[in-house]
């Protein structure tokens, strides 16, 4: 086969059976790989309708079509996938690293896992064999120390994934945090109680030889190598101080989101918190996943906290907007110390800081329920509030209780106003980009298929032209506040980066400005497929489209593609992105339009069969 070994491994955990499954060609060319697979599988076997923490629910783990190839750049991706139980809906995580690598290397493209060990366990997975082994001895430990051990026993060079005392205790944010450390997070959508419902500590795969065979090597590594200058000159800053190098720009744009959405400025806060100011004391090194040349990973210094002391993965943009701009928290020790303590516990970092942050409002407002107000107080900024809270959480003990069902069922349980303080989008907190300050962010979180992802569209790319929508055959330069052209510019980005996570690219490769003509190159020199950018477009629009249809088997309509009140109605006052407010109804209209779907946001059967798929 080229190009993939189409094997995957069924796994049941309940009875320890094992059976390989066999793809064909054409289902790889129709779906690719990663969430593409995983998203079809779930829908010709109705996976959708089983509860996400029962036994016989399915977690599918799929690495993408061209991971695991050196020299394409950022080919490192792998797709943890199933029904969240935060959310009740699609869900996908994809983390880079080298697991996924290391996955493909051992001749498998995925595993469907299913099933509920009797006790802890984990999976050993090398070149010609997956053991089920007994994990009781990890169970309780957080995710830095059930690597060690596990490098330990089989090796210092096969990579863990693994989850740590959260996903244990199937908090709904659960993260799975691979390669320790170093400390790359499937982190969306509380996939991590999904492997903490099964007993499942960790899966761990030995480096192997079996290499997917290319089409044509030769002329792949031609085309990737003209690619690398532009992508390393394009993403400079990534290297240089990661993504959290690009928190002051954000803030003056009126991007990040300040004290759970309600500020519009916070200049020396976000300054302090930079990654450019993290740089001058607690950086420690570089860190970059499989065959990328961004290297936009970062080590840092643990200075407070439990772990004082340690070397940790830097906080991303993300992690800094949630623990220092959305907690109004400008200590960089202590952004340092969450992001840590989320990983070694295997917690979202941005579920994980959007409660705190609401529970901050809340405490503010007197809304924190009463059974819980002999905890100490909850003040804004409070960097060892911050800390005690990421515990709570995971071993869900008082308040953290409660906020570890994510800031939507959090809010239905307290009752009252709290729910104008929960800031999300079908039970997914929002990531931290505003769309206030990029108008087409609202039609991407409104619509996107796991809930408000920014990853799924990453429009505002093209608002601020790091990656020119000319390059999609759309106009170059949009008003970030305005409506005109979003819908299309939303669909089109959709469908071009919903075929990243089925190839198994980081989507920080679009800063280098790779189009959909010379992606859809890299993959008929890999595969040998007559594919051109055209045909790539379509795939994606057939990935979004499926997960589509799974999520209307779950009741997910029109009704459920809105952003919470705050996003749509309140004036950021302040700020770069003062006076503008989505008009999402308007957009989404002529969004439902485009995509060929009803007035209720249902695809068309007409729509389906352009697309190849069944309702």
């Amino acid at each position: 086969m080229t190009c993939f070994h189409g094997k995957i491994l069924n796994i049941d955990l309940s009875t320890g059976s094992q059976e390989t499954i066999t793809i064909l060609e054409d289902h790889y060319r129709q779906y690719l790989g990663g969430s593409g697979l995983a998203a079809a599988y779930f829908a010709a076997e109705g996976l959708e309708q089983i509860l996400p923490l029962s036994e016989q629910s399915v977690l599918s783990v799929f690495s993408g079509l061209l991971t695991g190839i050196s020299g394409v750049p950022t080919a490192c991706k792998a797709s943890f996938c199933g029904i969240s139980p935060a959310t009740g809906i699609w869900a996908e995580a994809v983390v880079g690293g080298y697991w996924p690598a290391a996955l493909r290397s051992s001749g498998l493209d995925g595993l469907h896992i299913r099933g509920r060990s009797p006790h802890p366990v984990y999976l050993y997975i090398n070149e010609e064999k997956a053991e089920i082994i007994d994990a009781s001895s990890l169970w309780g430990k957080c995710t830095y120390s059930t690597t060690k051990r596990l490098q330990e026993k089989h090796g210092a060079d096969v990579r863990v994934a693994a989850i740590g005392p959260a996903g244990e205790n199937e908090v709904l944010i659960a993260a799975i945090i691979i390669d320790g450390h170093d400390a790359r997070a499937a982190g969306r959508c509380g996939l991590g109680a999904l492997m903490g419902a099964k007993h499942l500590k960790a899966i761990v795969v030995e480096k192997g030889s079996k290499l997917p065979h290319l089409y044509d090597k030769k002329g792949l590594m031609a085309l990737t190598k003209k690619a690398l200058p532009i992508i390393r000159e394009k993403s400079k800053g990534l290297s240089e101080f990661g993504t959290a190098g690009g928190v002051p720009v954000v803030e003056k744009l009126g991007d990040l989101p300040i004290a759970n959405w309600t500020l519009g400025s916070w200049t020396q806060g976000a300054e302090k918190v930079s990654g450019q100011a993290m740089a001058t004391e607690y950086f420690t090194g570089h860190y970059a996943c499989f065959s990328c040349p961004i290297r936009c990973g970062k080590d840092m210094k643990v200075t407070v906290g439990p772990h004082k002391g340690s070397i940790s993965h830097g906080p991303e943009y993300e992690t800094i907007a949630g623990f220092g701009a959305m907690c109004l928290n400008d200590n960089p020790e202590y952004v340092i110390a969450a992001n840590d303590l989320c990983n070694r516990l295997g917690l979202d970092t941005i579920s994980g800081s959007a409660v705190i942050a609401f529970a901050m409002e809340l405490a503010e407002n007197g809304l924190i329920p009463e059974e819980y107000l002999t905890e100490s107080p909850i003040k804004w900024g409070d960097g060892e509030v911050i800390l005690t809270l990421i515990e709570k959480i995971a071993y869900k003990k008082g308040l953290g209780e409660l906020l570890s069902q994510g800031v939507r069922k959090a809010a239905r349980q307290i009752g009252n106003l709290a729910y104008e303080y929960s800031v999300e989008c079908k039970g997914l907190e929002v990531a931290y980009h505003d769309p206030r300050a990029f108008t087409s962010m609202a039609l991407i979180y409104a619509t996107g298929n796991r809930g408000a992802c920014h990853l799924e569209g990453l429009t505002y790319f093209c608002e601020n032209m790091a990656f020119p929508a000319s390059l999609l055959g759309l106009p170059a330069e949009y008003d970030p506040h305005g409506i005109e052209g979003k819908p299309r510019l939303a669909k089109m980005m959709q469908d071009y980066l919903g075929t990243y996570n089925a190839l198994g690219l980081c989507k920080f490769l679009i800063r280098g400005q790779i189009s959909p003509a010379m992606l859809a190159g890299w993959v008929a020199k890999a595969t040998g497929w007559d594919i051109d950018e055209e045909e790539l477009l379509i795939t994606g629009e057939r990935l979004f489209n499926l997960k589509r249809i799974l999520n209307n088997k779950l009741n997910i309509s029109r009704k459920d593609d809105t952003l919470p009140p705050r996003l749509l109605v309140h004036d950021r006052q302040t700020g770069g992105a003062a006076g503008s407010l989505p008009h999402l109804g308007k957009m989404l209209s002529e969004y439902y339009q485009l995509r060929g779907w009803s007035v209720e946001g249902i695809p068309l059967k007409s729509t389906l069969n352009r697309l190849g798929l069944k309702q």
